[in-house]
């Protein structure tokens, strides 16, 4: 499975941006996607995570309510729509593939980033 995201870029607090993850290859084993990010000097954070089949989503608290991720079957593709953006959501974001049966995200796509600005 290869993944890539895109979408990242500027945008002002309170701002919206959607993100995309391209999914290709082999997803018939693909359990979950997930978006984590990655802000300057912190540690790498979990966002959200959607099952591949059932489309069922789990969000941080951090961003309940303000970020949706949703899936396009017909293209493979993940989608994270981001409203209401804050200074603190500016990072790194990557999508990544967790398989069945396996208990970690494993394959990891490109990065883009995002940044909100005050």
């Amino acid at each position: 499975v290869q993944l890539q995201a895109s979408g990242g870029g500027l945008v002002p607090a309170g701002g919206s941006l959607r993100l995309s993850c391209a999914a290709s290859g082999h997803t018939f084993s693909v359990w979950y996607i997930g978006w984590f990010r990655q802000a300057p000097g912190e540690e790498r954070e979990f966002v959200s995570q959607i099952t591949w089949r059932g489309g069922r989503t789990t969000y941080a608290d951090s961003v309940k309510g303000r970020f949706t991720m949703s899936k396009d079957n017909g293209k493979d593709t993940l989608y994270l729509q981001m409203n209401s953006l804050k200074p603190e959501d500016t990072a790194v974001y990557s999508c990544a593939a967790r398989f069945f049966g396996r208990d970690d995200y494993e394959r990891w796509g490109k990065g883009t980033l995002v940044t909100v600005s005050s």
